[in-house]
């Protein structure tokens, strides 16, 4: 598991097992985003399978699934309101990490500039790029 800071309160993963929830909880996360629609994996890594480890380790769980090629302003306003209302660090997970760094990014569209939202994804590899349109139009409240 290789934990991708975006700011100091978020962090991105790829797909994560049970047995990673101990260490996640030791490096101070309170709250988890599972963004992998359980049609994608193992039933042992399904949503309810992790709910169980991460609550059991007493940290908050959250399913928020989001398909490639299909986010959704539902899917980014679950994100929104996951790291909102989360009382310290979030590790948000999917495959690789892109999906969570995208719905962060349009989530966080008018709190932060969208070259900044474009550029810290970009040291993890993640390119952002193609959702420039959609950050601006999200920045400007459309």
């Amino acid at each position: 598991m290789e934990i991708r800071h975006l700011t100091p309160a978020y962090a991105v993963s790829p797909q994560i097992a049970p047995e990673d929830v101990a260490a996640i909880r030791a490096a101070g996360f309170v709250t988890i985003i599972d963004n992998r629609p359980d049609m994608e994996i193992p039933a042992d890594l399904h949503g309810e399978q992790m709910r169980a480890a991460v609550e059991a380790a007493g940290m908050t769980f959250v399913i928020n699934p989001v398909i490639g090629g299909a986010i959704t302003m539902e899917a980014v306003s679950g994100q929104r309101a996951a790291i909102d209302a989360a009382t310290g660090p979030v590790l948000a997970y999917c495959a690789s990490g892109n999906r969570s760094s995208i719905v962060w990014a349009l989530a966080h569209a008018d709190r932060m500039p969208v070259d900044d939202l474009i550029a810290t994804p970009s040291r993890w590899g993640y390119n952002l790029e193609p959702f420039r349109a959609a950050l601006e139009r999200l920045a400007a409240g459309s």
